[in-house]
């Protein structure tokens, strides 16, 4: 069975998990799993870990983001997207580039983003959208986000379209309302793109279509090994030895001396997962099954 990541281009109008399914489908994996999830509004980068992979889709999901999206101005719907109704009006003043600026600029960097009642965070059990379908709404706890960057691309008397680079757990649709907020208005979004993940920013991404079309050889040719996202971290190279004591769970004594999560290689050079070092010493946390012996 296939193990590796797929960067799919959602395409408009699927969740997540529907796109999620018909991939794994596809390629007749066992398990899967996506790192970030998409509203159905959204299209763009949405990689998706198949069978094995799915242990190290964390790495992922902690990665800056970049979105570009368009705002419409002088409405605000329930949703903060065009799926929802329009419960708030305002007339949009003159947008000068000044006042633009100003009003990005002070957007930029550290801050506590309030999550959006239509999201999936979860209450008791439940997800807050459902809640919102029934009109509850419950309080939410603000979240630190990172914006990096947020630059403006076009702007008309009532629309602007943006591109944004940021951290985990920023919802756009909150950022647009604070955007035409901030420009003495309301508004919401009407289109939202995902152009990659880290570290996946050079990759290029599949359409469903496409995948759909296309052999199973052709497809398995598309997957990513699941070390591909874990650069970062430190490479500890084991010996056959070693590998059997990791493989059963004992930490065992390496020679680098730096600190803190690492990948983890076999004496063939084949990835076997994640552990943590510390002291010259390696434990491992997250395992990749071992393959079945050839022959």
């Amino acid at each position: 069975m296939p193990s590796g990541i797929v960067l799919l281009d959602k395409p408009l109008g699927l969740s997540s998990n529907a796109a999620l399914q018909r991939v794994r489908r596809l390629y007749g994996a066992a398990k899967a799993g996506h790192a970030g999830s998409l509203d159905p509004l959204a299209t763009g980068m949405l990689p998706i870990c198949l069978d094995e992979a799915t242990k190290i889709a964390g790495e992922i999901l902690s990665s800056r983001k970049r979105y570009r999206f368009a705002i419409a101005l002088g409405a605000r719907t329930a949703t903060g997207d065009v799926e929802g109704a329009v419960i708030e009006q305002a007339p949009v003043p003159p947008l000068d580039p000044e006042a633009l600026e100003a009003a990005l600029a002070g957007l930029r960097g550290p801050q506590r983003q309030v999550p959006p009642m239509y999201s999936a965070l979860k209450r008791d059990g439940q997800p807050l959208y459902a809640l919102a379908r029934a009109g509850l709404s419950v309080e939410r706890e603000a979240r630190p986000i990172e914006i990096y960057a947020l630059r403006l691309l076009q702007a008309s008397a009532e629309r602007l379209e943006l591109t944004v680079e940021c951290s985990k757990g920023t919802y756009v649709r909150v950022l647009a309302e604070d955007i035409a907020r901030a420009l003495g208005t309301c508004g919401h979004v009407v289109l939202l793109r995902r152009e990659w993940v880290v570290p996946f920013g050079h990759e290029p991404m599949h359409p469903l279509d496409a995948l759909e079309a296309a052999d199973a050889a052709t497809r398995a040719g598309l997957l990513l090994p699941a070390d591909r996202p874990l650069g970062h971290l430190v490479a500890v190279h084991l010996d056959a030895v070693q590998t059997d004591r990791v493989r059963h769970g004992q930490s065992v004594l390496v020679s680098d001396e730096a600190s803190g999560k690492t990948r983890l290689y076999d004496e063939r050079g084949a990835f076997i997962g994640i552990g943590e070092l510390a002291a010259g010493r390696v434990q491992p946390r997250r395992l990749l099954a071992a393959e079945a012996p050839s022959g």
